[in-house]
């Protein structure tokens, strides 16, 4: 091992063969990714068909399936079906089986492909540009830059180091953390723990920023030779998915007791003369009736609908996200880059006692402003790195007026920085000008405002009065009320010996004066909080910007501004307090991430389905805590993606609204595909009901129950998946979160539906056995009264809702390709002869044709007339 730690920097730029300032070319990188591999310590679990298959032929319900299907064959010899029905129920079984696999996979695989779509990114040197590589690519070699929040990619020395903080716990169990610092060179045997000039893998940045040339990636960084390549676990099961297969597993015995009691009372009704034949009945019953497709419907639905939402915009880290987004009833979102563009533009600046727009501004507004960029980021003469949006919209200003960056830097030698935290509410930068030693500081106002003891006034440092702090506060106040964000910035003079007290550099400040800045809201932004609103969802703002700023832009977007709660008055209230008030409160402003995250617990309590937006380090816990975390994917940190379910990859609320919808859509889908599959299955098998009771043979012959399982399965666990939303989905309430996936609705709908397709079916069975007596010819009737009735259903449940009309007969591709197939199939089947032979049915004409159809639909289509009679007495 390199004791980097003990090495001068220039000696181990040397050892890599890098240029600092040019990084390595494009070339080179990947010339040293062959050499050293991938900067993973995980082997991603790869999706292959074969383990699927593997995994699906192994599972208890389809190890039934084989044995039916070999028992089958075998009483289908003893009784004299023969060949061809041991060999149609094998190809069957065979195409079934394969059918599923491959459901699965593409599930699984949908799945699988979202963890691509958002890897961990770092920003590097290659080429002498600054350019955003995955974690993955990145080589030994490599000057990367850090900043507050993100997850140190691989192990490095450290070049630049500036206010730098990182926490080590993950890697050496230490809680606080450790101040890093570039210029040190250590002994050869100084500690991990010790090392203040190195960063490691899997280590946090907490403060600061710096640039580290890699030195490690991979299994040969410190984690990594602890750990060592481990293969990633595959996705857990989600609690509808576990439910689900619990349910699979209790109706197997339900439809176990069925298939034997029907060939039993059939048996003992005389309508089946041999014991074998009435083996075969209930062996082709449990073949149907067995719901082995029950989970992979679910894992479907989530994988292909979560899948389908990455391409939206929103990146499903856990298919429980997706199981849940439907429910949601708030959103707490913060308002910059969010509900805003998060594209900041100066409006106003409080100086000298006046406040002056852009327009008005004068030679010492320009030099106030170039204070107030060497406030808000630090910056060296030969490098302008900027890393907030206040600090580019002064860059960009100044640029208008034709000043150059570099120039407003020139005399100022960059030392230290204390970032900006959520609880001091302020970033000081410290510099040597001259022989002085200056903290610029930038901030909220009023934390800036109390800091400070005098004010600069035409040049002056003039004593800060209370008549003059009451100005300030009254200047802050109108431009927060006119939706800008503020920045105000002040300076504070040190001796040498107080830099190292950050307590000290920020008392005793002079006020300069107060940026105004604009953020507007996206124009998309209203419509889709009135979109939020009208489904039920209640949208809370909670920001760490001004009271008066949050009110303005919360006035803007249609959220409800007439309470608003400031971080100071929620730490003062009890949480039952608290909890009343978010009852009625929509905006809460000058807000901690600590206020976030018992806002969010208390949401929570009160009973609500929580999604909440973070992109910070200190919004990790919230993004936790709620129901649904999302991440911004533009600006959000390392450490706020890993804790989120979905990230957002433009950072737009739309997006947000666009997921809620597609959820809904999933979770609608998802009923209706387990609605019609389970109302098939009761169907079946109470058509063999009445024609027990009657003592009239059975309506389908064994061999023709086991085609039907063909077409009906693969309807149930595809078609459903293609089924377009609901046009009046964000109009209705979400789902109470008690609410049982099987409710009393869902149970109904089951019911309705078997009752329909049971009606349809009996009705013809009964109509053409009483009238010819001949069993083939009415079982062929049957049979095909089935596959129209289950057809037409399958197109009535399509929605809820809404009428078939107004969703478009014709908007489900899908569906409307499988229901030509079967009709094909039919139409085929019941003409040419060897078919007839294997399926035991026969030829019907064009009027038993015409009657089966319309048998069909009337029985079916009872429900649309009754969604337009439900709409028109909506309306």
């Amino acid at each position: 091992m390199s004791q980097w730690h003990s090495k001068q920097a220039q000696e181990i730029i040397n050892d890599a063969e890098v240029n600092p300032e040019m990084g390595l070319t494009d070339e080179e990188a990947a010339k040293r990714l062959n050499q050293y591999g991938k900067n993973n310590l995980t082997e991603e679990h790869r999706v292959k068909f074969l383990e699927i298959f593997r995994e699906e032929i192994t599972e208890p319900m389809i190890l039934l399936l084989f044995a039916i299907g070999v028992l089958y064959s075998v009483l289908g010899f003893v009784t004299g079906s023969g060949f061809i029905d041991a060999i149609t129920i094998i190809v069957i079984i065979i195409l079934l089986v394969l059918a599923e696999v491959y459901n699965e996979y593409r599930a699984k695989h949908s799945i699988s492909a979202l963890k691509q779509l958002a890897p961990p990114i770092v920003q590097v040197l290659r080429n002498g540009q600054t350019v955003i590589i995955q974690t993955g690519d990145l080589v030994p070699g490599d000057i990367v830059f850090l900043k507050v929040g993100q997850r140190v990619p691989a192990d490095g020395r450290l070049l630049e180091a500036y206010g730098l903080e990182v926490d080590e716990s993950s890697l050496t169990g230490e809680s606080l953390p450790v101040a890093k610092d570039a210029t040190a060179v250590l002994a050869g045997e100084t500690r991990i723990t010790d090392q203040t000039n190195m960063v490691f893998t899997g280590t946090v940045i907490t403060r600061g920023r710096g640039k580290a040339l890699i030195t490690a990636t991979g299994i040969k960084t410190e984690l990594g030779r602890i750990v060592g390549i481990t293969k990633a676990g595959k996705e857990p099961k989600t609690p509808l998915q576990l439910s689900m297969k619990q349910l699979s597993k209790t109706l197997v015995w339900v439809a176990l007791f069925f298939s034997i009691l029907i060939p039993l009372l059939s048996y003992l009704r005389g309508l089946q003369s041999d014991p074998a034949e009435a083996v075969l009945y209930g062996l082709s019953l449990a073949f149907v009736v067995i719901p082995e497709e029950l989970p992979i419907i679910i894992t479907m639905v989530l994988g292909v609908g979560s899948y389908a939402l990455s391409r939206r915009g929103a990146i499903v880290k856990r298919l429980r996200a997706a199981e849940t987004l439907g429910n949601v009833t708030v959103i707490a979102t913060d308002k910059t880059g969010t509900i805003t563009e998060n594209k900041m533009r100066i409006e106003h600046l409080y100086f000298d006692s006046k406040i002056k727009g852009t327009g008005a501004f004068h030679e010492n507004e320009k030099a106030a402003l170039k204070t107030a960029l060497l406030a808000s980021d630090g910056i060296k003469p030969d490098s302008v790195h900027l890393g907030n949006p206040m600090a580019q919209a002064i860059l960009e200003h100044l640029k208008q007026n034709g000043i150059d960056a570099s120039t407003v830097a020139k005399d100022w030698i960059f030392k230290d920085e204390y970032s900006f935290d959520v609880n001091r509410k302020l970033a000081s930068y410290i510099y040597k000008y001259g022989n002085a030693n200056i903290v610029l500081s930038s901030g909220a106002p009023e934390r800036l405002l109390a800091n400070s003891v005098k004010v600069l006034l035409r040049g002056e440092e003039t004593p800060l009065t209370e008549t003059l702090r009451i100005e300030i506060s009254q200047a802050i106040t109108q431009m927060a009320r006119a939706g800008e964000r503020l920045l105000a910035f002040g300076y504070h003079r040190i001796s040498t010996e107080q830099t190292d007290s950050q307590t000290n550099i920020e008392q005793d400040s002079v006020f300069v004066g107060i940026i105004g800045f604009i953020d507007p809201p996206r124009k998309e932004t209203k419509n889709v909080i009135r979109t939020c609103q009208q489904a039920g969802i209640k949208v809370v703002m909670i920001t760490g910007d001004h009271p008066e700023t949050a009110k303005a832009i919360a006035t803007q977007v249609g959220i409800n501004s007439s309470n608003v709660l400031t971080g100071m008055q929620i730490a003062q209230m009890s949480d039952e307090t608290l909890k009343e008030a978010l009852k009625r409160t929509y905006v809460f402003a000058r807000a901690t991430p600590e206020d976030k995250l018992r806002l969010v617990k208390l949401l929570r309590e009160n009973g609500e389905v929580v999604a909440v937006t973070g992109d910070g380090i200190n919004d990790a816990p919230a993004l936790k805590e709620a129901h649904i975390g999302i991440a911004m994917g533009v600006r959000g940190t390392d450490v706020a993606k890993e804790a989120a379910d979905v990230i957002l990859t433009n950072d737009n609320f739309a997006v947000i609204e666009t997921a809620i919808d597609q959820g809904r859509k999933l979770n609608s889908n998802l009923r209706k595909g387990v609605r019609y599959y389970l109302a098939c299955k009761v169907a079946l098998v109470s058509i063999f009901l009445v024609p027990i009771i009657l003592g009239i043979p059975l309506p389908f012959a064994p061999i023709q129950i086991i085609v039907l399982e063909l077409f009906m399965d693969l309807a149930a666990s595809a078609t459903f998946i293609a089924e377009p939303a609901e046009k009046d989905s964000m109009k209705k309430k979400p789902t109470e979160k008690t609410e049982k996936f099987m409710n009393q609705t869902m149970t109904k709908g089951i019911f309705a539906g078997a009752a329909s397709l049971f009606a349809a079916v009996t009705a013809m069975y009964l109509f053409t056995w009483f009238i010819t007596q001949n069993v083939p010819y009415s079982q062929t009737v049957a049979f095909a009264t089935w596959m129209f009735g289950h057809i037409f259903l399958a197109f009535n449940f399509r929605s809820e809702q809404t009428p078939l009309v107004k969703q478009g007969v014709l908007s489900n591709k899908v569906m409307l390709l499988w229901a030509l197939l079967a009709i094909m199939m039919l139409l085929i089947g019941t003409n040419l002869a060897f078919i007839q032979q294997a399926l035991q049915i026969t030829s019907l004409n064009l009027t038993d044709w015409v009657l089966v159809i319309l048998v069909s639909f009337v029985a079916t289509f009872w429900m649309e007339i009754r969604k337009l009679v439900q709409r028109s007495d909506n309306f």
